[in-house]
């Protein structure tokens, strides 16, 4: 039988000479060895100085950035042809962006790197935007969900081919979708509104009078309202409950971030439209005469108080009504009904505090 090779290197100081394996003097020698080289690593200098250069695969991605960088802010900025509120907009250019980035970048790094991407290009195009960067935060979970779909779709079909056509179905379904909007095509219905209630400690009568005076605004207290760059009521002028009445809401100035620009006043002008003013309860609606504040986002209609006495108080009720004027509906339409649903909880408040203000005497300022 042939005996294995002998080896006459010590073993390791505390480690059994029995025990030790025959290669261990080997392998330390190997490593220890003073002439023993190693290739550079790809793209990085092999005596260690200067900055790894950028493959192309880098500079491609960089360019993805820069154009779609680019296409955002000439669309959004110019508003051409209304394509800032379709779904080709929130839809379409995602999608895109994700097939450009997953197209150009290995599969493996195919997700994260179009995340990557649209990160950067929506943290570019935010400030930019002005009162704009609302719709980005608002719309930023839609597009994120696009590129995921998309890069989700492209390596399925990169790994099963076309033993898995149910992948491919997604692209028609996503390009159909991404059409809403053209043409003034919707799935769901534009017209919408949002509602708010609350019982009021105080009676019919003091709330028709804190509705007839103009009120005193405080901060939003949902967090909604307060974390997206909404406008804010300031101060409201005119007063009275019959119709011709009117009213002027005033709103935090638009702000934006070109050169030499100052701030821009916004407000909301309404008219009694409607009045019916009981000993039990009335109804108001306010026409929308005149909007600076919300017709980049929606169109808005009237606002509607409804009250009407109870046991325990008054439950006053606001409905604001508008037009929804972005697409996708399906996202956008839910995300607008809930806000507008939140001014109009905010609005029911804000009057609430002022009738209850008026049972002590004075209105709450």
């Amino acid at each position: 039988m042939t005996q294995p090779p002998e080896f006459s290197a010590a073993p390791e100081p505390g480690r059994d000479p029995e025990t030790s394996h025959p290669r261990d003097a080997e392998i330390a020698e190997r490593c220890a060895a003073p002439h023993r080289s190693f290739e550079p690593i790809r793209g990085v200098p092999a005596d260690g100085e200067g900055l790894p250069r950028p493959s192309t695969a880098r500079w491609v991605l960089a360019g993805i950035v820069l154009a779609a960088f680019a296409a955002l802010l000439a669309v959004r900025v110019t508003r051409f042809g209304g394509l800032d509120q379709t779904a080709l907009f929130y839809v379409g250019l995602p999608a895109f962006l994700a097939l450009l980035v997953i197209l150009c970048v290995r599969a493996r790094g195919g997700l994260g790197a179009a995340m990557a991407v649209t990160t950067v290009c929506l943290l570019l195009a935010g400030p930019m935007l002005g009162e704009g960067m609302v719709c980005l935060v608002i719309s930023a979970p839609l597009i994120y969900g696009v590129v995921a779909l998309v890069a989700w779709v492209v390596a399925s079909i990169r790994r099963r081919g076309r033993r898995h056509p149910h992948a491919m179905l997604a692209v028609p379904i996503l390009f159909a979708l991404a059409m809403e909007g053209i043409g003034g095509f919707s799935l769901l219905p534009r017209e919408d509104s949002g509602t708010g209630a609350v019982l009021v400690g105080a009676t019919p009568a003091e709330v028709a009078a804190a509705l007839a005076a103009p009120p005193g605004y405080d901060a939003p207290d949902a967090f909604l309202l307060s974390a997206v760059p909404f406008p804010e009521p300031v101060e409201a002028l005119g007063s009275g409950l019959e119709v011709g009445d009117t009213r002027t809401v005033h709103f935090t100035p638009r702000r934006t971030l070109a050169p030499g620009a100052e701030p821009t006043p916004r407000h909301l002008g309404l008219e009694v439209a409607e009045s019916d003013v009981r000993a039990d309860g009335g109804r108001v609606v306010f026409e929308v005469t005149e909007d600076t504040a919300f017709a980049n986002w929606m169109e808005m209609e009237r606002a509607v108080a409804t009250w009407r006495g109870e046991t325990d108080g008054t439950r006053l009720a606001w409905e604001i009504e508008y037009t929804r004027t972005y697409d996708p509906s399906w996202y956008f339409g839910p995300v607008q009904s809930h806000v507008t649903g939140l001014a109009a909880d905010y609005l029911a408040r804000t009057f609430q505090a002022e009738a209850q203000a008026l049972t002590g005497g004075e209105p709450r300022r």
